[in-house]
């Protein structure tokens, strides 16, 4: 089960900036290849590739927080709007919903949520949603 902290850049090495502002760069388009980005920032592409998907900043002054996260359905009547209300019940307001068509019986699916106002911390939904029957591969894709 993974854990989330809020940690001062501080005290975390100088590398996980690093990952962030390159893959700040790719997602706005100021560059177009990994290599690109980790040469401006100073890191290698293992270095990037390791941490890439663990490292998020922490935005300031926002009272809206949003989370990505990335699951299988089984494809199954009711399981979706059980994974639904699961969000709600927490009082997850969810933003976007992403489902692809099932391939042998499981479908990815991907919400986007606000998070703001959710009554548990986001480990504990993600625990919440891994005890889902017909749910699988339950992952936090992002954090804002």
């Amino acid at each position: 089960m993974n854990k989330f902290y809020i940690v001062d850049a501080a005290i975390m090495p100088d590398v996980l900036d690093k990952v962030i502002e390159a893959r700040g760069m790719l997602e706005s388009g100021m560059v177009r290849q990994v290599s690109e980005a980790v040469k401006r920032v100073g890191i290698s592409r293992g270095t990037y590739y390791k941490y890439k998907d663990y490292v998020f900043p922490a935005t300031q002054g926002r009272e809206e927080r949003k989370a990505v996260i990335s699951l299988m359905l089984h494809h199954k009547k009711g399981i979706l709007s059980e994974t639904l209300n699961c969000l709600s019940e927490v009082n997850a307001n969810i933003l976007t919903i992403n489902q692809n068509i099932p391939i042998h019986d499981w479908a990815s699916v991907v919400i986007s949520f606000d998070f703001s106002e959710m009554q548990i911390s986001l480990d504990e939904l993600m625990g919440t949603l891994r005890t889902i029957k017909g749910l699988t591969n339950v992952q936090l894709i992002a954090v804002e």
